[in-house]
């Protein structure tokens, strides 16, 4: 090409003539999908390892990565993109109505509509999410879907936005834009309606192709695409224990009046961020109380000998067992704490995963002869010799360790597997109580866009693994996706099977990780493919205003990963 540049597309290894000012979809549509090497349309692209839309326009050289919706970020732009889609389809069939995507579960993203309560500030209607709203409401998708529109981006003033916005009623984004005070913001339209999300979204609706609206308790389920297989619709796993740990911080949440990044921002500003501490960790400790309190009930009835805590990564599993133990010893028990990776198997019979490392989230990494044979031993009323396990030389060993159960002994066992009935095996049903602790947030960023479970635990272990275990962020990542079949596998199939459900995140946490995360993540160098996901979590914390932690007790949660705890680990 005359008056050409070039572009290195990682897709095909070669360099790629473009004119200046082409956007990477034409470039993509030239290229052709095969040669990609995509096994879906193109749906956004990494240009110079940061998620761009594919409308994004070349002046100069890039790398550029094409990705499809059956990548992490292609999944993201997906979801999103049907987000957009559904409002357009609420502003149609009932006009005036508000639209929570309040969080994700069973597969899909729990929304629901509301009618607003009026000048003198009344109480919102909810509408009840029927079978034929439904209906008319994935109508109207199917049709956006069918004529293939565009989602058109823009850049305008923020004062000009949080003007658009009030008019369509969407304060909860004027409170946040007006919290951020960038002169500009990004906003995308569809058929005239206009939105903002906080990444980008795909070119057209066309590539939306797999949708589903459903019926699901005081609201309904949006569903996309499967996450295993983004050829196949995902299909909804009822999730009941963690409907109701959800729920039950929603009206924590309403009621202090913090809901969202804006309401949490202008709490900031308010300085108002000490009662929200000091009310946040209550609640936990409440929850904790109350679950200790069952636990003494159930052991006094001849039960509950055993109880078994168990989460994903960075759920804060070690301090919630700590700070149970506590409690217990209120109750007049006596706690024991064995770790279950003290019965790991030595380092050369470790599972491998499907890429050939070490699997060490599989449950056969742990030897559960030996694990179900010291237990039963305990329970009976015999002394055991526990194990050590030396993580330097990945190796049992025995240090002289002994544990005899007394009459008011309770075994407190914390481990990822706690749930999974293979583990204890050999110990009858009535001795066990199970405990599911995860980080279930609550806070959206605003009505259209909620806050990921995943990138708040991702968050406490980048800084927590940085702090002691001397691993950089970009170690962290990279390990990320293997820690997240893991859990998929060996973790979240088991979820309803707790007993119990704790909520461990806390609604400021992600304001006072903020000023740690942002520093550890401005090290992944740009070079690195780990630079784009950095680049996205350092974008999201941009949302939140810093939060002190002063006022942060230190047997807080929270400190696990900050530091400061006065529990020992």
């Amino acid at each position: 090409m005359s008056d050409s540049l070039k572009i290195f597309c990682e897709n095909t290894g070669e360099y790629v003539d473009i004119r200046g000012g082409e956007t990477l979809l034409d470039i993509a549509a030239r290229i052709g999908r095969e040669r990609l090497g995509l096994a879906f349309p193109e749906i956004c692209v990494l240009v110079n390892n940061k998620n761009e839309p594919l409308q994004y326009q070349v002046f100069a050289p890039k790398m550029v990565r094409f990705l499809d919706r059956q990548s992490a970020s292609g999944f993201r732009v997906y979801t999103r993109s049907l987000c957009m889609m559904l409002y357009r389809a609420v502003r149609e069939v009932l006009p005036g109505a508000t639209l929570r995507i309040v969080h994700s579960i069973s597969n899909g993203w729990y929304c629901q509509l509301f009618f607003p309560g009026g000048d003198c500030g009344g109480k919102e209607t909810p509408v009840n999410a029927d079978t034929r709203l439904l209906g008319r409401l994935t109508e109207v998708m199917e049709s956006l879907r069918d004529r293939d529109l565009p989602f058109i981006r823009k850049e305008r003033l923020t004062r000009d936005i949080c003007g658009k916005f009030r008019e369509e009623g969407l304060f909860d984004k004027v409170e946040l834009l007006e919290t951020l005070h960038e002169l500009y913001t990004t906003v995308y339209r569809l058929d005239g309606v206009l939105d903002s999300y906080y990444g980008a979204l795909a070119p057209s609706t066309g590539l939306i192709d797999i949708f589903s609206l459903e019926q699901y308790k005081e609201g309904f389920l949006l569903l996309g695409v499967d996450r295993k297989d983004a050829a196949r619709a995902a299909v909804p796993v009822r999730r009941e224990k963690m409907y109701e740990a959800f729920n039950e911080n929603l009206r924590f949440n309403h009621i202090i009046g913090v809901s969202n990044v804006g309401e949490l921002n202008k709490a900031v500003k308010q300085n108002r961020t000490a009662q929200l501490i000091n009310v946040a960790e209550a609640l936990h400790d409440k929850k904790i109380a109350a679950i200790a309190d069952e636990i003494a009930r159930r052991y006094h009835e001849g039960g509950a000998r055993v109880v078994l805590v168990a989460g994903p990564s960075s759920s804060g599993k070690t301090t919630f067992t700590k700070r149970l133990a506590i409690y217990l010893l209120t109750n007049l028990l006596e706690p024991q704490m064995i770790s279950l990776d003290n019965y790991f198997v030595n380092r050369d019979q470790t599972p491998r995963d499907e890429t050939g490392d070490y699997d060490y989230e599989s449950l056969y990494a742990l030897d559960l002869e030996q694990f179900n044979s010291d237990l039963s031993a305990l329970l009976s009323g015999r002394e055991v010799e526990l194990p050590t396990y030396n993580f330097e030389l990945g190796k049992r060993q025995y240090k002289g360790d002994r544990l005899r159960v007394g009459p008011n002994t309770i075994l407190l066992l914390e481990g990822i597997h706690g749930l999974n009935p293979e583990l204890t095996a050999s110990i009858e049903e009535r001795m066990k109580y199970r405990v599911y602790v995860s980080a279930l947030t609550t806070l959206s960023i605003d009505d259209h866009n909620w806050i990921p479970t995943t990138d708040n635990r991702l968050l406490r272990r980048i800084i927590r693994d940085h702090k002691y275990r001397g691993a950089s962020a970009v170690e962290t990542l990279r390990r990320w996706a293997s820690v997240r079949r893991g859990e998929e596998r060996w973790i979240f199939p088991y979820q309803e099977n707790a007993d119990s459900t704790f909520n461990s995140s806390l609604i400021f946490e992600l304001g006072v990780m903020k000023d740690y995360g942002e520093a550890i993540l401005r090290d992944v160098p740009n070079d690195c493919p780990e630079y784009a996901e950095a680049y996205r979590l350092r974008r999201f914390l941009g949302y939140f205003l810093p939060i002190g932690e002063k006022s942060i007790p230190p047997t807080s949660l929270l400190r696990e990963f900050l530091g400061g705890s006065s529990f020992r680990y």
